[in-house]
């Protein structure tokens, strides 16, 4: 992605707090409880190689690397610490009645966020890498895990654009040397609103926005997942597929422009409306609601966490548009 000078992340930033009437985020990201949406400006959801090498050194940052222990030892950001993602189970993410990425109890949440010297003050910077033939979903694996600490309580999370391989491309400093960490002791208040449950989309069908976040051809039924082996989405449901967030080079595509995309899809002036985004298991659900609340400042946006995968067990789906 083409680098912004300061002057236009401000007017971007300008524009989109008064477009959204300076609306709180609704998970956190701001700056502190009840900032505008930052969109891709400095120190936002979504922070630039360049923000993060000029900040790198301060006090309040802890940057997670979430790949593998193999990657992070071949060479990882300075500083950064490795709590790899990994399918299915992990810090991050847990199975529960063979539903996969499903959340961990909070105590097992606070558990590795105390033994990474996390506190409530904290601004995290989740690092990724790109999409391989190998791990085709890493870009948005940093969503996820950005939506679990906003969930524990973590106030300001960002995830670094282009991952460690754009930081790495640029020549910046790699080490191998692996940061002391001093642990702390990390309680909150979990964000239990912004997962729900089938029973809960069950009942609200009809009278919410319910967003499918895999591709489009799945959502038709023309591509069978083998999560969920019946073809077709929920009914009501509205397609918003979580590629169409990022760049071809894996970058995320301006405020603007992700604005313009939610809008075609769901029309103007939603931000208080409830919207529930789903998808195969829970990963693209949570990159298209990360957009939503952390750079575009939807106000009532949830998580259905067991996606199609659960739905399909028990209820219909709907093939075509």
């Amino acid at each position: 992605m083409k680098k912004r000078i300061f002057w236009f992340s401000t007017i971007v930033l300008l524009i989109v707090s008064l477009m959204f009437n300076s609306v709180a985020f609704a998970c956190g990201g701001g700056k502190g409880k009840g900032g505008p949406p930052e969109g891709k400006g400095p120190g936002g959801p979504v922070v630039s190689t360049e923000w993060l090498a000029n900040n790198i050194k301060k006090g309040n940052l802890v940057i997670i690397d979430i790949r593998s222990e193999e990657e992070y030892q071949a060479g990882h950001i300075e500083g950064s610490i490795n709590i790899p993602y990994i399918v299915p189970f992990s810090a991050w993410l847990t199975m529960e009645d063979d539903l996969l990425l499903e959340m961990p109890e909070k105590e097992d949440l606070f558990d590795f966020m105390s033994a990474a010297g996390l506190k409530k003050g904290s601004h995290v910077v989740i690092v990724t890498s790109l999409p391989t033939p190998e791990n085709p979903y890493a870009i948005g694996n940093a969503n996820r895990a950005a939506n679990t600490l906003i969930y524990a309580g973590v106030e300001k999370v960002s995830i670094l654009d282009g991952g460690f391989d754009k930081w790495a491309a640029e020549g910046r400093f790699v080490t191998t040397e692996v940061p002391d960490v001093r642990p702390s002791k990390y309680k909150s208040k979990v964000k239990d609103e912004m997962i729900v449950s089938m029973e809960y989309v069950e009942k609200k069908l009809g009278k919410v926005i319910l967003l499918d976040a895999r591709d489009y051809e799945v959502y038709t039924g023309e591509v069978i997942e083998p999560y969920a082996p019946v073809p077709g989405h929920i009914p009501t449901a509205k397609s918003l597929p979580a590629p169409e967030i990022w760049n071809e080079d894996w970058s995320y595509k301006s405020v603007n422009e992700l604005k313009a995309i939610v809008e075609n899809v769901i029309g103007r002036n939603k931000q208080n409306k409830e919207i529930i985004v789903y998808c195969g298991v829970g990963g693209y659900a949570n990159c298209v609601a990360f957009v939503l609340t952390e750079m575009l400042g939807y106000k009532n946006v949830k998580i259905y966490d067991g996606s199609a995968q659960e739905w399909s067990k028990y209820n219909e789906m709907v093939v075509g548009e």
